[in-house]
């Protein structure tokens, strides 16, 4: 009798397992498709918003539970682009799932989710805006209200690369200059950067909060322009603004929106 009740017991547990292992698998791929269909929509939003021509930018998405992101294929059109074209790939760069190559900045993506563990979305475009100052190797200096609310203060401009950073493994060095200009910043008071020579990358809480960033970084990117078109002796903003209009958005007694 009581070696009868200890192998139903072990039976039972096994099918308690057996079920939960399903409900686990069950609720990670729903997790996952979400995240899918989150970057798709993501992606597709660039060319609306005009930051991208032809395939010159990608969205990727990171899924914490299972420790993978989610990125646009490399050189596939947007027109062309659905869900099933998108390739999930773990921390490490290996693909898990897909059939297609992962966006060729893929590393700088990762690295970026690496070294910044609270953000959910990480945006690549060529703007032409921000992509102008990028080339110009200059910080886009904090010179009103507008990019107060969003940034606490200049979008960085990273170094130049050093020739061997080039001729190495490009696209994670690529992260590191990223993450070497953050040294002594707040990547979330701060959610954008140029790269020098290059173009700009942004990131948020998740996909479509990066493709905020990226919108607005490319409209104070021409704003700054124009600025100093007018009166190329602008000054920053003054410190008082910049914190009034950044800290009633995103200050501990923020008390801007619903």
């Amino acid at each position: 009798m009581y070696v009868r009740f200890v192998l139903l017991l072990i039976k039972t547990e096994n099918i308690y397992v057996q079920v939960y292992i399903w409900f686990r698998k069950g609720v990670e791929f729903r997790m996952l498709y979400q995240l899918k269909e989150q970057v798709l929509e993501a992606n597709l939003a660039l060319p609306k918003h005009k930051l991208v021509t032809f395939t010159w930018g990608n969205v990727s998405g990171y899924c914490k539970e299972e420790g993978v992101i989610v990125i646009k294929p490399s050189g596939v059109p947007y027109k062309d682009l659905t869900v099933e074209d998108l390739v999930v790939v773990d921390l490490e760069g290996n693909v898990v799932e897909g059939n297609k190559n992962p966006s060729s900045d893929t590393p700088t993506h990762l690295m970026l989710y690496k070294s910044f563990p609270n953000i959910g979305g990480v945006v690549h475009t060529h703007s032409p805006w921000a992509t102008s100052w990028a080339q110009a190797g200059r910080d886009i200096p904090a010179l009103g209200t507008t990019q107060a609310d969003y940034f606490y203060g200049s979008v960085p401009c990273t170094r130049k690369m050093t020739d061997d950073e080039v001729k190495g493994s490009y696209e994670l060095e690529t992260g590191k200059v990223i993450i070497e200009t953050f040294e002594n910043r707040d990547h979330l008071a701060v959610p954008s950067v140029l790269v020098h020579s290059h173009a700009p990358f942004n990131w948020g809480k998740d996909p479509q909060d990066a493709v905020h960033q990226a919108v607005v970084l490319e409209e104070v990117a021409k704003m700054a322009l124009h600025t100093y078109q007018i009166n190329p002796e602008t000054p920053v903003m003054q410190q008082s603004l910049l914190d009034k209009h950044y800290l009633r958005k995103h200050g501990k007694h923020a008390y801007y929106g619903q």
